[in-house]
């Protein structure tokens, strides 16, 4: 549960909008090879950053990202 206060927080004070969100549940539905180490994809207007099957942060663009950059 605090994993998911973290990120519904991050989303709001990040002022991610909803079709962000979309754009990232339409790529979680192809069920994307991650790696077990940081990484982070990259959407017009936001970076989610993980590590391993976990999603830990959203970023805005303009914030820098660390691990290794999914296509």
């Amino acid at each position: 549960m605090r994993a998911l206060a973290h990120l519904l927080g991050r989303m709001h004070r990040r002022e991610i909008s909803l079709q962000q969100l979309y754009l990232l549940s339409k790529w979680l539905e192809n069920e994307p090879e991650v790696p077990n180490e940081p990484w982070f994809k990259r959407f017009p207007e936001m970076t989610v950053c993980g590590e391993g099957q976990l999603v830990k942060t959203f970023l805005t663009a303009a914030q820098t990202p660390v691990g290794k950059e999914l296509p």
